[in-house]
């Protein structure tokens, strides 16, 4: 009878560690979960405050360029406006371009300045034509042609003249390229 006794009271105790493993682990899992949760919105919170701080940092480097523009040119600084305002971005573009052997892609982002922000309006309206021109101009190149830094300023010239001939002479004063990818 003593061990009916004791071996109804390790059941019990065999059930109960049974049990306190199961709590203890689901309280673990609680807890990574947990972890992964907390880490993921933290690292969301970091993006969102890095791209905020980018687009302000790119506004302030936009304004201070174009603010020092003016007066170099000794234009008076009262009529300058912010430089977000006198940038008009396209959309990206993207071509084949050959390089000898194969076919490659080559993805451009361009962003004009003009001379005041009210010609973009007329940019808007001849957008279909200055697209394609500038389409024009970069189909007709190599890999070669876009490699090094003269033929990246090369391709800025000519797209700067293609537009010219769009829009008025001078309205359009700079090409940049905000993104320049070959693949």
């Amino acid at each position: 009878m003593a061990k009916d006794e004791q071996a109804g009271a390790e059941a019990p105790e065999g059930g109960n560690k049974k049990m306190l493993i199961i709590i203890i682990g689901a309280a673990v899992a609680v807890v990574l979960v947990l972890v992964v949760v907390f880490m993921m919105m933290g690292k969301g919170d970091k993006k969102t405050n890095k791209e905020g701080e980018g687009g302000a940092k790119t506004e302030a480097a936009a304004g201070g360029g174009h603010g020092g523009a003016p007066a170099a040119g000794g234009q008076g600084g009262a009529a300058g406006t912010p430089g977000a305002a006198t940038v008009f971005p396209l959309e990206p573009f993207i071509v084949n371009i050959y390089d000898g052997q194969e076919l490659r892609y080559l993805k451009v982002k361009i962003e004009m300045e003009m001379v005041n922000p009210a010609i973009k309006a007329e940019l808007d309206g001849r957008l279909a034509a200055i697209r394609d021109a500038i389409l024009v101009v970069l189909t007709s190149k190599t890999l070669q042609d876009v490699q090094d830094i003269q033929g990246k300023n090369q391709l800025r010239e000519e797209i700067l003249s293609a537009v010219s001939k769009i829009v008025a002479q001078g309205k359009v004063t700079k090409v940049y390229f905000t993104d320049f990818v070959i693949q």
